[in-house]
């Protein structure tokens, strides 16, 4: 009996040593080399093995009959594969392909600095802005300190790579805004309408931007606004250029914030003696509110307003006889709405989609004569985004633009004149990113636009690429037509006009971890369609044309660290700038007179921890910039100083909820000349007269008191919108 035992169990083991099945091979990527770590097992069971360094497995299966064999490893696609175990000895051969996780791979860099939400590395946070010394808390004064842009004192606009100030638009969720810069007489810098605390991101593509924007021949500022806010609380500020009250009210699922601002200069001007001759002081009423409302867990609709009136009155001296004097008046009555919408659809589609309104009317006296300047547009939008795979993306949607403009002129005699046109543009684009692994990515895609003024349609392709060359470094090519426009000055006596254009070529390099921030740039820009005008009869629409030229090439260096000095943050900016244009009135060729070819600036921050502030320092130099003096030969001949600023400022936390705010302009008191006008007579010397562009005071001093009132007292007095 023993025997027959010892025999059945002999039987058993003999049938289950025969069943097993042995299973091994290797496991490598698409370029053949071994994976290591890999995981191989069969499914529902506890049967497997991993890789070595050779990218081999080996293991022995007891299952018996049809089964599927699982191969995983981190950062590759799990890959399944049906096996029938028998007891005959299984050799494969997988090869894995790549997963794509768009938080780690390539991103396209070329033109373009990311901040907040929106962007994968944060280059200049709202904080950002309104500590940077000299920025006066304007959006565009801080982005003044980054590479690619130029400072042109008398206007405080965004110059960005050889272009004007109109070259560079503003959208708000995608959506554009006309008019963005508060008014000023001649020769006198404005300030951006939007505070930099209503947006969560920004975007500041210096070129090479995105198929979704368009009408922007050199830059798109993109600034995207905060969703629902988070907690009830009310902000004073008392500041010596004015005041504001802002208040915000929380529900579960929407929240509304206002506020109130107003400003007025004449009590400071009254104690900073000003060069200009002002019969009533700048100021003005605003009004903002924003309305966020949670859908569901990924849909948020925002609706924004901002109301401004504001008006000044200033004398202008006749350079040739400074005892005659012209009275310039300027009253502004601006709005803009903004409604926008975005939700997720499902795993793979999104949405976006809003509309904006703007209005504005100047209304401009300049001694006797009347003119009433009035612009309204209004532009929607609806933007798919379709992740299709972890390999491709596309990015499409439709856009309508229409704008309405009108300029009354009325003369000391009384009569009227009047200079309009309207509008439409209809727009499509498509843009596709496609990852051919996490280290390479491609940004193909082109805008279709059709200008019904003129008739005129147009395709402009955008082509971009990223290669990731390191865990923090990327390589990035960029290319792209782009056109606008022209300015409405030129438009309203000409409406056929056609777009002006300009070709960018961009390549970039950088380098970025959590503290510090590398990257350099060359860049080249092709213009071509650029309106041109004899200055002899310039109420002649036929004088104007499409046939000016230009271009503009140089190269940006950038470098943020807040990791090596403890409390401290800090960035160097340098740009080079070679361009020329022949346009507008220009008789030929010629650097223009808001252009530099060197621009560099220096920002500093310090956190003192022990008294509870934050003092800032920023120097900016601008090398010489062109001026026509006729009483020299040759165009634009002449030469401005060089451009010195040192900025400081100071920040003091008094309590928690209260901070006392301060900052000084142009410390050194160095005088700024942005360039010369001329009068129309030869004196007895047999020169024409000239005067200094300059800023009205040598120095701007700002004062403030920020107060915060909210349940939680840790919150301090920045504002909210």
């Amino acid at each position: 009996m023993k025997t027959f035992t010892n025999t059945i169990l002999l039987l058993v083991l003999c049938t289950q040593a025969f069943s097993q099945t042995k299973i091994s091979g290797i496991v490598k990527d698409k370029k053949g080399e071994a994976i290591v770590g890999a995981n191989i097992y069969i499914k529902d069971s506890y049967d497997g093995s991993s890789t070595d360094i050779h990218g081999t497995f080996s293991f022995v299966s007891s299952e018996e009959g049809p089964h599927v064999l699982v191969i995983t490893s981190i950062g590759f696609k799990t890959m399944e594969q049906e096996v029938v175990l028998n007891g005959k000895a299984i050799q494969l051969s997988f090869e894995l392909i790549e997963t794509i996780n768009k938080l780690d791979a390539v991103v396209i860099s070329a033109g373009s600095f990311n901040a907040g939400d929106e962007g994968k590395k944060e280059v200049l946070k709202p904080l950002d802005i309104v500590t940077t010394a000299g920025s006066s808390a304007d959006i565009a004064g801080a982005l003044n300190t980054l590479p690619g842009t130029q400072t042109v004192g008398e206007t405080g606009r965004l110059f960005v790579r050889g272009g004007s100030g109109f070259e560079t638009k503003t959208f708000i969720d995608g959506m554009q805004v006309l008019n963005t810069y508060s008014p000023s007489v001649p020769n006198t810098p404005s300030r951006g309408r939007f505070s930099p605390f209503m947006f969560s991101g920004t975007s500041f593509s210096t070129g090479g931007y995105s198929a979704e924007y368009g009408q922007a021949l050199s830059s798109a500022l993109i600034l995207n606004t905060k969703d629902k806010a988070m907690m009830d609380r009310a902000d004073i500020s008392l500041m010596s250029v004015g005041t504001d009250v802002s208040a915000t009210k929380v529900w579960e699922k929407s929240s509304f914030s206002g506020k109130v601002q107003y400003t007025n200069i004449a009590p400071y001007f009254g104690i900073i003696k000003q060069k200009l001759d002002l019969v009533k002081a700048p100021s003005s009423l605003d009004g903002n509110f924003a309305i966020r409302r949670q859908i569901n867990e990924n849909g948020m609709l925002k609706f924004y307003g901002n109301f401004n009136h504001s008006n000044l009155v200033v004398n202008i001296s006749d350079i040739d006889e400074p005892s005659i004097k012209d009275r310039v008046g300027i009253i502004n009555d601006y709005q803009y709405l903004n409604i926008f919408y975005k939700d997720v659809l499902n795993e793979r589609w999104s949405i976006k989609t809003g509309i904006s309104y703007t209005n504005s009317k100047d209304d401009i006296d300049f001694n006797v004569e009347n003119s009433l300047e009035h612009q309204k547009g209004i532009h929607t939008k609806i933007v798919l985004s379709n992740d299709v795979s972890d390999k491709l993306a596309l990015n499409f949607g439709s856009e309508v633009f229409y704008r309405d403009y009108t300029l009354d002129l009325e003369s000391a005699e009384g009569e009227t004149y009047t200079q309009s046109f309207s509008e439409p543009i209809l727009a499509s684009f498509l843009e596709t990113d496609i990852y051919t692994s996490k280290n390479f990515v491609t940004r193909a895609g082109a805008r279709l636009e059709h200008i019904g003024l003129n008739g005129v349609w147009s395709i402009s392709p955008r082509l971009s690429f990223g290669y990731k060359t390191g865990e923090n470094s990327q390589v990035s090519l960029a290319y792209g037509k782009f056109q606008q426009q022209t300015e409405n000055s030129l438009l309203r006596v000409n409406n056929d006009l056609r777009p002006e254009k300009s070709d960018h070529y961009i390549l970039n390099y950088q380098v970025i971890n959590t503290k510090r921030t590398f990257r350099i740039e060359a860049y080249y820009k092709d213009y071509k369609d650029l309106v041109k005008y004899d200055d002899s009869n310039i109420s002649d629409p036929t004088g104007y044309d499409n046939t000016g030229v230009g271009h503009a090439r140089g190269i940006d260096i950038f470098w943020r660290d807040n990791q090596t000095l403890k409390n401290v943050d800090y960035w160097i900016s340098y740009s080079f700038l070679d361009t020329k244009r022949d346009y507008r009135n220009f008789p030929y060729s010629a650097v223009p007179r808001f252009a530099s070819s060197h621009n560099f600036s220096v920002v500093y921050k310090h956190f003192i921890e022990d008294i509870k502030s934050q003092i800032g320092a920023t120097y900016s130099f601008t090398s010489a910039r062109p001026f026509h003096d006729p009483n020299q030969s040759g165009f634009n001949a002449g030469r401005t100083k060089n451009y010195h600023d040192l900025s400081m400022n100071v920040s003091y936390l008094f309590r928690s909820n209260v901070i006392f705010h301060a900052f000084i302009t142009n410390v050194l008191g160095t005088r700024q000349i942005f360039g010369y006008e001329y009068g129309n007579q030869l004196n007895t010397h047999g020169q024409y007269n000239r005067r200094a562009i300059a800023p009205p005071a040598s120095r701007f001093i700002f004062l403030g008191v920020f107060i915060t009132l909210a349940k939680d007292k840790t919150f301090n007095g920045l504002p909210n919108l």
